[in-house]
């Protein structure tokens, strides 16, 4: 008997290398959240507005042909492709390879990890900017490979200094998100130019995640370091639809990669998922015919709640300081206090009634937040961010 238990406690386990992977802390705080009725979640990244209505009609139509419901190509339907393509050199300046450099993938997240596939090989290192978004730290583990964090500066931006002092010979890729998830901050063209060209000496892969390339504010502009000259060879773009459309539970994104890695994405893409589901894929294609207006029509409420935010956050400098909300819908809280992070929001949610995302999940040290602002109503969102100012001030108070 007791050979038997031996067996069993070390024979099935699951993989060494997934135990080294974090835990997703999204479904822990969300456990906490169904457990307090009426919490209000400054969590979860998502926006609060659902499909353009042409991309509804688009799946309603889809069954009504039965060729749709048979596998598609690898890389992604031929009249999506190039859509996709006339957006990247119409509103990010990229030029699209004609020999199959763009993909449609399912969500920005499996962009991602097909890049680190197609990229890294075993105990390749990867830089990630800090705060860096936990998925992408989760993937590149479970990839076998190692991130590196690299701390950006006190306002979030991208460092390149910093980065290459980071480099070794077994550095594969570097990792930009700009507009950032989790800190907000969008990447000036001139650091993410020295990143790219950085990139370029050292003969490394430059990864940028431009998910939230049309949420900015004041004046701040999205820059796509694919649209550099000669950055083709070594640049890989990760785009999606989830944010701007609200095509979350969609999952559609799009990555542009080098000629070099196609055929390894290729692979990658015919063994995960054969094909990015065509239903989806439909919608995509009308969603991406009514255009960038969609998204760009609804970001001044969205700035207003932005805005509101940041007033009623700036109240108590003596408790926290809260970074910069130029882009995206984040933006990143440091408290000034001893306690755990992950404390702190199980605290927030059930005594106070409000969630958000700890800090150190993202890299963070100390105690910090991620509070996002995007899938709320303003009400809502107002009322959220009263309860965060008045929790965090019980919990912190001197």
């Amino acid at each position: 008997m007791t050979s038997i238990i031996r067996a069993m406690t070390s024979t099935w386990l699951p993989s060494r290398r997934l135990a080294a992977v974090q835990d997703p802390v999204i479904p822990i705080v969300g456990g906490w959240i169904a457990e307090t009725p009426g919490t209000i979640s400054l969590g979860q990244g998502v926006v609060s507005w659902g499909p353009p209505r042409e991309a509804i009609e688009a799946a309603s139509s889809f069954a009504t042909d039965p060729e749709r419901h048979r596998y598609g190509a690898v890389e992604g339907e031929a009249e999506l492709l190039e859509a996709i393509a006339s957006k990247l050199q119409a509103e990010n300046g990229i030029r699209v390879a004609p020999d199959g450099s763009v993909f449609v993938t399912a969500g920005g997240n499996m962009a991602f990890l097909d890049a680190i596939l197609a990229a890294c090989d075993v105990g390749d290192e990867v830089v990630l900017q800090v705060p860096y978004y936990f998925n992408h730290e989760m993937a590149i583990v479970m990839c076998s490979a190692r991130p590196v964090p690299v701390p950006t500066d006190e306002a979030y931006q991208v460092d390149p200094d910093r980065i290459a002092a980071a480099l070794t010979p077994r550095t594969r890729a570097v990792v930009t998100i700009s507009p950032n998830n989790p800190s907000g901050a969008v990447y000036s063209e001139d650091r993410l130019r020295a990143v790219n060209a950085l990139c370029a000496r050292h003969g490394v892969f430059h990864i940028h995640d431009e998910v939230y390339e049309y949420f900015t504010y004041d004046g701040h502009r999205h820059f796509s370091p694919g649209s550099i000259p000669g950055a083709s060879p070594h640049t890989i773009s990760l785009f999606s639809l989830s944010k701007a459309y609200g095509f979350a539970s969609w999952r559609i994104g799009y990555m542009v990669v080098p000629r070099s890695l196609s055929d390894a994405v290729r692979k990658i893409q015919d063994t995960n998922l054969i094909c990015p589901p065509l239903v989806s894929q439909y919608a995509a294609l009308a969603a991406l015919r009514v255009g960038r207006r969609y998204c760009e029509d609804r970001l001044p409420g969205l700035d207003a709640v932005r805005r509101s935010a940041r007033d009623a956050l700036s109240t108590r400098p003596d408790l926290y300081s809260v970074g910069p909300q130029d882009g995206a819908f984040y933006l990143m809280l440091r408290a000034r206090g001893a306690i755990s992070p992950l404390r702190l929001v199980e605290r927030l949610v059930r005594e106070h009634r409000v969630a958000a995302i700890p800090g150190a999940t993202f890299g963070l040290e100390g105690c910090a937040l991620r509070v996002s602002y995007g899938a709320l109503e303003p009400e809502t969102a107002a009322a959220g961010v009263r309860r965060l100012v008045s929790g965090l001030a019980a919990i912190l108070q001197p």
